[in-house]
């Protein structure tokens, strides 16, 4: 691979090769994500639902209600 001097090169050449650099990753990205959707294919058989539902999570309010309130003496 040629090495590119960044420091010869002025805003408008290196805003180009981002641009490059953007679209060149673009195209690797989309090309492996193609590669492994193929492969997933003849991996695991489709997940099935889940066997319990997850429980509700308890409110605070709810949380406030259960726990013991201290009584608390004022002085007169």
């Amino acid at each position: 691979m040629a090495k590119i001097d960044l420091d010869s090169l002025s805003i408008e050449e290196l805003a180009e090769l981002r641009e490059r650099a953007n679209a060149k990753l673009l195209e690797k990205v989309a090309a492996r994500q193609a590669e492994l959707e193929k492969l997933s294919q003849y991996g695991k058989p489709p997940k099935k639902a889940a066997l319990a539902p997850a429980a509700p999570k308890a409110r605070k309010s709810d949380e406030a209600a259960a726990a013991p309130r201290d009584n608390v003496a004022t002085a007169a």
